[in-house]
């Protein structure tokens, strides 16, 4: 059997139908980041929704890259607790997922440092000596009174002290020879012998009905406390023989009014 020579357009057709089944995809195939020029594919040249979340790099788009509006802002976060108090009403802290916390209030948790001549040595702030070991106006019809107040301090809160507690403790003060006995150091064997470190002291809220009267002008109402140390057995102290002692105001001070 002859077999006959193919025809030119037999191989045309042969070579084209090739080409149409493995050329293409062969070329294609080879195409990588090389062939292409930088900067040269243009949005014309992607298909449109064909580009996907895993065609991007994690990280890589930023605000600019969005239309303005594409981009929502979340709900506004609830409003932050509010801070907490500052000992000279400094900012609270920042509040949780909200805007920042109110101002603490002035003066929470307060306190007072009254040296031995009845001054305010330290403070957080608000407080004022409206007496001190005072010798008042003689007011008895018989005998003399005025020592009545002596044994007290009396201070100035600068608040309604009605929802606070006031308490008082001794301080110590081993720099002073209150006994003239040369040991400032609490070391002395006797009873009663450490006045530097010993005493008694109480304080209380001012004007409290039938139970308190502060004497001094101006102090018998709620804004004063008055506090009395004593020696170790009770006696009124006396100049040179007059204690430290802190004062720790607690409760709501949100009422306070600075001087």
């Amino acid at each position: 059997m002859r077999l006959r020579k193919p025809t030119p357009a037999f191989v045309v057709a042969v070579g084209a139908l090739l080409v149409s089944l493995g050329g293409t995809s062969y070329a294609v195939s080879q195409i990588g980041t090389l062939d292409i020029k930088d900067n040269s594919v243009r949005s014309i040249d992607i298909r449109n929704n064909t580009v996907r979340s895993a065609d991007v790099r994690d990280g890589t788009l930023r605000k600019a890259d969005f239309a303005d509006g594409v981009l929502q802002s979340g709900d506004r976060g609830p409003r932050g607790f509010k801070g907490a108090p500052g000992e000279d009403g400094t900012d609270g802290t920042n509040g949780t997922n909200g805007v920042d916390g109110a101002d603490g209030a002035p003066g929470a948790g307060r306190w007072v440092l009254i040296n031995a001549a009845g001054q305010i040595e330290a403070q957080s702030g608000g407080f004022t000596v409206a007496a001190a070991y005072p010798t008042l106006t003689n007011t008895a019809m018989t005998g003399d009174n005025s020592l009545r107040a002596n044994g007290n301090v009396y201070i100035n809160a600068g608040e309604d002290l009605s929802n606070n507690g006031v308490f008082a403790t001794i301080a110590l003060q081993n720099q002073l020879d209150q006994n003239a006995d040369t040991i400032t150091n609490g070391r002395a064997p006797l009873a009663d012998a450490n006045p530097e470190f010993a005493g008694e002291i109480s304080a209380t809220l001012c004007g409290v009905s039938m139970v308190v009267a502060c004497a001094p002008t101006g102090t018998n109402n709620s804004s004063h406390f008055v506090v009395s140390p004593r020696n170790s057995d009770g006696t009124v102290t006396a100049d040179g023989t007059h204690k430290r002692f802190y004062v720790i105001i607690t409760g709501d001070s949100t009422d306070l009014v600075l001087p």
